[in-house]
């Protein structure tokens, strides 16, 4: 009754876009006399919301039976088994950016002697050899620091290192993802090309935004990826910097000349994007379009625009959410929405292109990117000649 009620009431639409919203109750109502647990009544819940074919309709919370967990700590690494030995080595470690807890990787913090390469040979003291599950000695590891016997090889010399583990390696493997697409860009173009991505259109993404951009602003063409982007708020901040153009240029006796505004882009862009940029990943490549800041590269966005406020509590503890904005366009027509935005130029990453390590949607906009320098070099206006000091008639405009 509540959740239905909050749908009729605060929903975008007053209309509930053409569905008869007491019908809806109508035949919905009986099944929750055959809920069993809060789970069932999520599902009936989510069924109510999915009549208006709408995005950002959630529903969770309640009393939903929850199982345990277990802690388990990790060292932000791949491991590898070596076969002959039964030992377990350390086949990648991401290095993480140890100046944020958030990003830290313990193997690469300062007086930690541990490579690539390494083998891992107890944990606390209690030896590690297969089928042993490494994970399985680090539980319950979080918030103490454990002790890892290493070895160069299997048979060789050990010695004891003292790590505190981390609980979730999620932001270092990203970032690792994103250096080595950085890196590619920059190798295939010869320096030329920056790379941004944005994994979020909230408080992440703008601190990646910020950490990207100005050390790149003198690249001659930019792309900027927003693949995977779940969304936010954030879009116009970001497209205002893209958005500039040169109006002039500054300099001095001594120094070079200076961009004006000092902080843009001078050069093309290019904006990826797929089926998982949700929301204003959807709206970010819809008004990257509409600026004329470049082609959008890669599939359809997923096609959802229509915001919320958050989470409505439910007398029970429950929650659900209700769309209270939609993006229109300049024609009073509805956009994106159940849609999404149509790329310029169609990539798929395919399976195989994946597993290979090939990315298609990148090779494809560093292409087209090059093609537009060599097309039309970007190229800072060069200083004038230097005029005398008293002209007799007074001084130019330069208008």
């Amino acid at each position: 009754e509540q959740a239905w009620r909050l749908e009729r009431d605060f929903f975008y639409n007053p209309k509930m876009n053409g569905v008869d919203w007491k019908a809806v109750r109508a035949a919905y109502e009986p099944l929750v006399s055959r809920c069993r647990c809060r789970e069932d009544l999520n599902y009936v819940i989510g069924e109510v919301q999915g009549e208006l074919g709408n995005s950002h309709t959630y529903v969770g919370g309640g009393d939903v039976q929850r199982n345990g967990s277990v802690p388990v700590g990790l060292l932000g690494v791949d491991f590898g088994l070596d076969a002959a030995s039964g030992r377990y080595v350390f086949k990648r470690i991401y290095p993480g950016d140890n100046s944020r807890e958030e990003t830290r990787s313990p193997l690469t913090e300062p007086g930690i002697d541990v490579r690539q390469g390494s083998f891992l040979l107890a944990v606390d003291g209690v030896p590690l050899r297969a089928p042993t599950n490494p994970y399985s000695l680090f539980v319950n590891t979080l918030g103490r620091t454990v002790r890892l016997t290493v070895a160069d090889s299997p048979t060789g010399p050990s010695r004891t290192v003292t790590v505190k583990p981390i609980a979730n390696e999620l932001e270092i493997r990203l970032r690792a993802w994103i250096e080595a697409n950085r890196r590619k860009v920059s190798e295939a173009s010869g320096g030329k090309l920056g790379y941004i991505y944005l994994s979020d259109m909230e408080e992440q993404g703008m601190d990646q935004f910020i950490r990207q951009f100005y050390p790149q602003v003198r690249k001659q063409g930019m792309v900027i990826d927003v693949r995977y982007n779940g969304g936010g708020f954030i879009d116009q901040i970001v497209l205002e910097r893209l958005r500039r153009v040169l109006v002039g240029m500054e300099t001095t006796r001594q120094g070079m000349p200076s961009p004006i505004p000092g902080e843009l882009i001078h050069g093309p862009l290019a904006c990826l994007a797929n089926h998982y940029s949700a929301s204003d990943g959807d709206i970010f490549p819809f008004y990257f379009k509409k600026y004329g800041l470049g082609p959008v590269i890669g599939t359809r966005t997923w096609g959802g625009v229509r915001g919320i406020r958050g989470e409505w509590k439910l007398m029970d503890g429950g929650y659900i959410t209700v769309p209270e904005f939609s993006l229109y366009g300049l024609k009073s027509q509805w956009v994106l929405e159940n849609h999404g935005v149509e790329p310029d130029i169609t990539v798929d990453d395919l399976p195989g292109d994946v597993l290979a390590g090939r990315d298609a949607q990148l090779e494809r906009a560093i292409r087209y990117l090059l093609d537009k320098i060599e097309a039309n070099p970007p190229v800072f206006p060069r200083r004038p000649p230097l005029i005398p000091a008293y002209p007799p008639e007074g001084m130019p405009t330069g208008e």
